[in-house]
């Protein structure tokens, strides 16, 4: 029996015979009218690198003590062999609630500024390659558009994230190191000189940032995609409630996706930045000594648990943050999207 034409879905359609037949729903995103691109400027791009920092320094500091857990199952595996629940109350017992702080300083100012890079990165690259390729292109594209964006804003943020996140390992591996962050780059400077002390994770944090933030912006961009397609509405057309609601379901899935990704270069990481780990040798041969020592099963499930957990909560608050922040800007973020048919 037919449907009332008002209540018909958009994806069911009047067949010769006055039924219902169905035919797959179009996309959205396809049917939108052409971008006008020249509301993308500098203040648009100065708007997405703010919002990105503080969508990056707000979460990442408020899941520093998860990220200290997380860095002792990492560092200490035999010490720390009771899960994330147990990882708290060992270091809780040991060393006071204020432990769970630890590094605090340089997660927050290291991922506002790594932030800043990523998210108006990414902004400014997509945008760029869109209107280069034309709607059309960068909308069939728009995949690879992602990845290369998010890899090239990865990159320049992690040049300043580095040293940050030496000082920020440092000082949890070794809590009794320095007493403040500007204490511990200027002991690492002086015990170990810039490259070795700031730089010797650089290697390390590409492998890890470069894929997890690939895999972020894209598996985000298409799940967002998807949810505005299946409740057949555009981003334009729903509420801030909606909107704030698919960013965040969409980040929990990116999270996750880009956490079991990244996971073994974060361990390598971790471990790198411990004093003495790996050796006296070059980079590239400490890396290998500590993955020999490790082993690959490890490297791939040390904290793994923990970090799906922190990361997949993270990245939803950023992306649900950072849409936030966007309009309280007054700025629309960019959608990809193929131009109307005429």
């Amino acid at each position: 029996q037919a449907l009332p034409s008002r209540s018909r879905p958009h994806h069911i359609r009047r067949g010769p015979l006055g039924r219902d037949l169905y035919a797959p729903p179009t996309p959205l995103f396809s049917s939108m009218s052409p971008t006008d691109f020249s509301k993308f400027d500098t203040t648009y791009y100065t708007k997405s690198a703010l919002a990105g920092g503080i969508c990056c320094g707000i979460t990442h500091g408020a899941v520093c003590p998860v990220d200290v857990v997380k860095t002792r199952i990492q560092l200490e595996p035999q010490k720390y062999n009771t899960g994330m629940i147990g990882g708290f109350r060992t270091v809780i017992a040991e060393e006071g609630a204020m432990a769970l702080t630890t590094g605090l300083g340089a997660t927050g100012i290291g991922y506002f500024i790594q932030g800043w890079f990523k998210f108006g990165g990414v902004e400014f690259f997509k945008i760029k390659a869109a209107a280069a390729v034309g709607e059309k292109k960068a909308w069939e594209n728009r995949t690879a558009i992602y990845l290369g964006a998010a890899a090239g804003a990865e990159f320049i943020a992690d040049i300043f994230l580095c040293p940050l996140e030496a000082c920020r390992i440092r000082s949890v591996s070794d809590p009794g190191y320095a007493s403040s962050l500007p204490g511990v780059a200027a002991r690492l400077m002086k015990e170990e000189g810039v490259v070795r002390g700031f730089y010797s994770g650089f290697g390390p944090i590409l492998f890890k940032q470069i894929p997890y933030t690939m895999a972020k912006f894209a598996v985000q961009g298409r799940a967002s995609e998807s949810m505005y397609n299946s409740l057949g509405k555009k981003p334009a057309d729903c509420g801030v409630a909606l909107n704030t609601g698919v960013a965040l379901g969409s980040g929990v899935i990116a999270g996750v996706v880009s956490a079991i990704i990244s996971h073994p270069a974060d361990t390598l990481l971790s471990k790198v930045n411990k004093a003495g780990a790996g050796g006296d040798g070059s980079i590239p041969q400490r890396m290998m000594n500590i993955t020999k020592e490790t082993g690959v099963v490890k490297l791939c499930t040390q904290g793994l648990g923990a970090r799906c957990v922190m990361i997949g909560t993270l990245t939803a608050l950023q992306f649900g943050i950072f849409d936030t922040v966007m309009r309280s800007l007054g700025a629309e973020k960019f959608h990809f999207h193929a131009p109307a048919a005429h």
